[in-house]
C-alpha cells in the first residue's frame, strides 16, 4: 500500500484577486511562503519517503519550503500534476469571464476535466507502482486535488480545498481511495489559507475559479 498526502501549494497574487490561474506559472506571495512553513511545520511531526511536486513555481516553491523544513531532498517534480489548463479563460476575474463566455459558452482551450482526473490518477498510480508502501508528500493545486476527491470519492465533498490544506489518499489492490479530506493529521491547516476558495472551474462556479 502507498499512500498519498496531497498539499495544495501556498497563496499565490492571483489567488488574493481572485483570477484564475490555471497553468499559468504564478509565484507564491509572501502569504503563500508563510502558509507553506506552516504546513511544513505540521508535516515535520511524521515521515515521508518522497517529495513530488507540480513543475509550476508556486507548487514547486511550496515543496521546497516544506522538503527544507522536513530535510528532505529537492521535490521530484511531476508534469502531470500542473493545473489544469483553462484556455483563454487564464488570467480572467470571475466578471470577465462571465462578459467573455456568458453561461454555457464554451471556453477555447480549457482542458476536459475528464483528461485532468485521467492524467493525474495514472501519475499517481505510477508512482505507487514504483514506490510500493511509501507515503509520498504530493505538491500540487485545487483543481488537481479536486480531480482525485471526485475520482475516490465521487461527489461527496464540495468543501473548499484551501491553499497548503492536505488530503490523503492510499493505494492498495483495491484501488486508489480517500483516506481523509482535510487530513485530521493537520486541524491546524485550516487556519493557514488566509482566504477560501472552492475548486477553480469556471464552467460551473464562477468565483471559485480562481486558484
Amino acid at each position: 500500500m502507498t499512500r498519498f498526502f496531497l498539499v495544495r501549494h501556498g497563496e499565490t497574487e492571483w489567488n488574493r484577486i481572485r483570477r484564475i490561474q490555471g497553468a499559468s506559472d504564478i509565484p507564491l506571495n509572501d502569504t503563500g511562503r508563510k502558509q507553506a512553513r506552516q504546513v511544513g511545520d505540521i508535516l515535520a511531526g511524521h515521515r515521508f519517503d518522497l517529495l513530488v511536486s507540480s513543475p509550476l513555481s508556486r507548487a514547486m516553491e511550496t515543496a521546497l519550503i516544506i522538503a527544507k523544513r522536513l530535510g528532505m531532498p529537492a521535490p521530484l517534480p511531476v508534469g502531470n500534476l500542473t493545473e489544469r489548463h483553462y484556455g483563454e479563460a487564464e488570467g480572467k476575474t470571475g466578471p470577465e469571464l462571465d462578459e467573455l463566455f456568458p453561461g454555457e459558452t464554451p471556453v477555447p482551450g480549457r482542458e476536459p476535466r475528464e483528461d485532468v482526473q485521467k492524467r493525474v490518477v495514472h501519475a499517481l498510480k505510477d508512482l505507487a507502482i514504483r514506490h510500493p508502501h511509501a507515503d509520498i508528500i504530493a505538491v500540487c493545486h485545487g483543481g488537481v486535488i479536486r480531480s482525485v476527491v471526485e475520482y475516490a470519492a465521487p461527489g461527496k465533498f464540495v468543501e473548499p480545498i484551501t491553499n497548503c490544506s492536505i488530503h490523503s489518499f492510499e493505494h492498495s489492490h483495491r484501488g486508489l481511495e480517500l483516506i481523509a479530506f482535510d487530513d485530521p493529521m493537520e486541524t491546524d491547516s485550516h487556519t493557514i489559507a488566509a482566504d477560501e476558495f472552492v475548486d477553480q472551474n469556471p464552467a460551473e462556479s464562477r468565483q471559485g475559479a480562481y486558484r
